[in-house]
């Protein structure tokens, strides 16, 4: 009789284990598509914009201003998220808005550049309504596979679509006549329109497959936290240094590009091995994280600090490729690591609310730590190095404050 039940139980066990990972599948995949079409996008906004009228202010706005509004709206929708429970239906919404502006881009006339940033501002607009329910809803599978296992899956996959999407439309533009190149550009929107229709189609099916998402995490000791908690906060505290200290892409490009540290051509294809570090190294310090907790990023920051004086006091081939390959493990080991501690700590019921603040403050430092690299930048290159070191190398001891705390809280609830 024994021996009958323990089977009956591995069975249950084996099964809802199938399932959680089936759930996390199709997730990634959604994320998969969604970030071919948004990401292919993004790629090629600012020539668009451009052709059709745009200034370089313009372009900077649109995209500073984008990035800011999808991560401070978060709070918000993290909240609505957390109240009502309906993670599909934010899912569903934000996907639908963040995907279907990107094909009206196709329609946009030769001198409608307001038109052109109000669709990238509604892009952005639902991500971030999608992204705490998104960030949520991955975090069920946590309890089953690992919360680093399961945030790690979700973006390499992730990342294999940020990959695959601009570089399918590089291959596009390449193949079109450059004398009309506004049409190439439709015609690229017009494309990915189709792959935006293929997300929300996937997603579709996984809201028929699993209802009620919230069931597949299993009752997990010392997921009580909420975002009053000190411990919370202190953690919020280290994420910010990390944001401030991270060197946005866009700044290393322009710095190869303004130095001739590498061929122009060679630009699109550095960020592209980035991704692919970023991919492997989300999956490595996932795993990572469930078997030593935060000391896993204490790791990654440690290597990943020493991409700024690699890429930006060196002109050595090997070296910068070596500060990109350190910038693609911050990049993974952030992306795998950050979300995965909220759901190590947070109870699930304000889960979507932690992650709304935790989007939120993350955006607001990176944002205005690339506006201070940027005046850095300017003064003297020296500068621009130690800050963004020693913005790192300060959440170090947060992290490890915090891992310790957790420890603590862990024995006592035992």
């Amino acid at each position: 009789m024994y021996n009958e039940e323990n089977q009956e139980y591995g069975m249950k066990k084996k099964t809802n284990r199938r399932n959680t990972l089936m759930f996390l599948l199709l997730l990634g995949i959604v994320s998969m598509l969604s970030d071919f079409t948004h990401e292919g996008a993004r790629s090629i906004y600012g020539p668009f914009l451009a052709i059709i009228g745009g200034s370089a202010v313009v372009v900077a706005f649109s995209s500073g201003l984008g990035e800011f509004i999808g991560q401070a709206l978060r709070i918000a929708t993290g909240i609505i998220a957390d109240k009502t429970k309906k993670y599909w239906t934010m899912m569903i919404l934000g996907y639908a808005i963040n995907l279907l502006a990107i094909p009206m881009l196709a329609l946009v006339g030769d001198n409608g550049w307001m038109l052109a940033v109000g669709l990238i501002l509604l892009e952005r607009i639902g991500k971030s309504i999608r992204a705490p329910a998104k960030s949520t809803l991955t975090s069920f599978a946590g309890s089953e596979l690992g919360t680093g296992k399961a945030f790690a899956i979700n973006e390499a996959l992730d990342q294999i679509g940020a990959f695959l999407g601009p570089f399918l439309v590089f291959i596009l533009l390449s193949v079109r006549s450059a004398s009309e190149p506004l049409d190439s550009y439709r015609l690229a929107f017009g494309l990915l329109g189709i792959v935006a229709v293929a997300t929300l189609t996937v997603l579709v099916i996984a809201k028929m497959k699993y209802p009620h998402p919230e069931s597949i995490e299993l009752s997990t000791k010392g997921q009580s936290m909420s975002i009053k908690n000190r411990i919370f906060w202190m953690y919020m505290a280290g994420i910010g240094l990390i944001a401030a200290g991270f060197i946005d892409y866009p700044i290393i490009a322009f710095h190869f590009g303004k130095t001739n540290a590498v061929p122009i051509e060679w630009i699109p294809l550095l960020y592209a091995g980035a991704m692919g570090v970023d991919a492997l190294s989300a999956l490595f310090f996932g795993w990572l994280f469930d078997k030593k907790g935060l000391y896993s990023l204490v790791a990654a920051i440690s290597i990943s600090m020493l991409f700024a004086p690699l890429l930006f006091l060196f002109s050595e081939i090997p070296l910068l490729i070596a500060g990109i390959v350190c910038w693609g493990i911050g990049m993974g080991a952030q992306e795998s690591i950050l979300k995965s501690v909220i759901a190590s700590i947070v109870a699930k019921e304000k889960r979507a609310t932690a992650y709304g603040v935790m989007n939120a403050m993350f955006g607001l430092c990176w944002f205005l730590g690339s506006l201070l690299v940027g005046v850095l930048y300017d003064v003297s290159i020296n500068a621009l190095v130690v800050f963004s070191v020693i913005m790192q190398l300060s959440s170090i001891p947060f992290m490890i404050i915090v891992q310790k705390q957790l420890e603590g809280l862990r024995k006592e609830s035992v």
